[in-house]
């Protein structure tokens, strides 16, 4: 095995200094407004990210790469770094990578002080946890943001912006008919879940959905970044969810699938229309498995 450089050594050192020591935090809607750069030695790396695993581990070519990347991008007249690197705030001090690891190595190992961010509120398994013990239901509704909630403003079956505020950043649009849905869900006591792949801070996602004066209960994000195996604390998780929840109606486009608890069985229901009778055909066939609480 060849000799790590200095800089190789230097990195894998700072993954095992990070092991066990740090808690995610909220920051504050002023931290993560006003605070778009950050110096390098003040961002870590996240233990529980395949950058940190000794099975996956750093790629040094792909950090070699974004070094090249970066150079040229001066040399052209643009900034080093094109996207801000996604950072939560953590407990001691400082804050946790999310996402762009290597972007963070090959910014250090440029000489670079600081790196643009975007700080984010990610969704901890204590929120998940606090969550699932202070809800009174045994049911929920889950369903992807990017993939069923949110449409493009151009989209021809979407919600109308409530108010005079226009869409500030977030240029998505919520799907005809998604209200409506989510109320009448609750209505026969589900909780609603949302998840997305991406990186979305929850505290945006949550002012989203009350905009249109929707209420959720879970959002998960960020769930692209699976790890090569399960923890026992992801296990314990699903293991919590499951005993919570005896009925779990999962929404897609074109289907709505209703898994029973922890046995595995399940019910799959096609839904035919795509505008605006969607949500309308989806509470209708609802009354297959919704029983109304007395």
């Amino acid at each position: 095995m060849p000799k790590r450089t200095e800089f190789e050594e230097w990195i894998y050192n700072e993954i095992e200094s990070q092991k066990g020591l740090y808690v995610p935090v909220t920051a504050s809607i002023f931290e993560r407004l006003l605070i778009t750069k950050l110096p390098c030695d003040k961002i870590h790396p996240n233990p529980e990210d395949e950058f940190c695993f000794p099975e996956i581990g750093p790629s040094f070519r792909i950090i070699s790469n974004y070094v090249n990347e970066f150079r040229e991008n001066v040399q052209n007249g643009y900034p080093a770094i094109q996207e801000p690197l996604m950072v939560g705030k953590v407990h001691p001090s400082g804050y946790m990578l999310i996402n762009g690891h290597h972007r963070w190595a090959a910014a250090m190992k440029s000489g670079f002080k600081t790196v643009p961010v975007k700080i984010i509120n990610m969704t901890t398994p204590a929120d998940i946890r606090r969550m699932i013990e202070n809800s009174k239901h045994d049911k929920r509704v889950t369903m992807d943001l990017d993939e069923v909630v949110f449409r493009d403003a151009n989209d021809p079956y979407i919600e109308k912006v409530p108010g005079l505020r226009g869409g500030g950043k977030n240029n998505k649009r919520m799907r005809l008919g998604i209200p409506a849905l989510f109320r009448h869900f609750n209505t026969h006591g589900y909780d609603i879940w949302v998840y997305s792949a991406n990186y979305y801070s929850i505290d945006d996602v949550q002012r989203y959905f009350r905009r249109y004066s929707v209420n959720v209960d879970g959002i998960i994000v960020g769930t692209a970044k699976k790890k090569v195996s399960e923890s026992e604390a992801e296990k314990n998780m699903a293991k919590l969810i499951a005993n919570k929840y005896g009925q779990t109606v999962h929404i897609d486009n074109d289907m709505v699938l209703v898994t029973h608890g922890g046995s595995g069985d399940f019910d799959e229901i096609a839904i035919e229309a795509t505008g605006s009778d969607w949500s309308k055909e989806i509470i209708e066939k609802s009354k297959s498995f919704v029983k109304t609480e007395e």
